[in-house]
């Protein structure tokens, strides 16, 4: 049996301004409007579909495995914009990245409060 994620619908207040969020801090492009989704497609073909959500946003988590080489660009980019970033998912050891795994991780908020993240080795894979 073959099942792969396809896509997920990210809650937003703002569907345009979140999708614009994630695709510059990520270096990846908003795709056209479809339906009442912007979607950001990832190179491994799954889409987070924004939507504008009215009221409150239950804050979710997303994390997102790069390279050695894009967590330094990403991980710039996120200090060029002043985002407060953390080494944990809890927001305990603000300013940190983590080395989990042998790896380096960070987690930092999107405008929603949605909680990133990115590493660069899965859990569980290394020392």
């Amino acid at each position: 049996m073959t099942v792969q994620l396809n896509h997920t619908i990210v809650a937003a207040h703002d569907k345009h301004a979140s999708a614009r969020f994630l695709a510059d801090i990520l270096g990846l492009k908003m795709s056209p409007q479809y339906g009442p989704f912007i979607p950001v497609e990832i190179p491994n073909g799954v889409t987070l579909d924004y939507l504008d959500s009215p009221g409150d946003i239950t804050p979710q988590h997303y994390a997102f495995l790069v390279s050695e080489e894009d967590f330094d660009t990403i991980f710039a980019r996120i200090r060029e914009a002043g985002l407060t970033y953390w080494a944990d998912p809890y927001h305990r050891r603000p300013g940190e990245i983590n080395h989990n795994d042998g790896g380096r991780g960070a987690y930092f908020d999107d405008p929603n409060g949605h909680n990133l993240e990115i590493l660069t080795r899965p859990y569980g894979s290394g020392s």
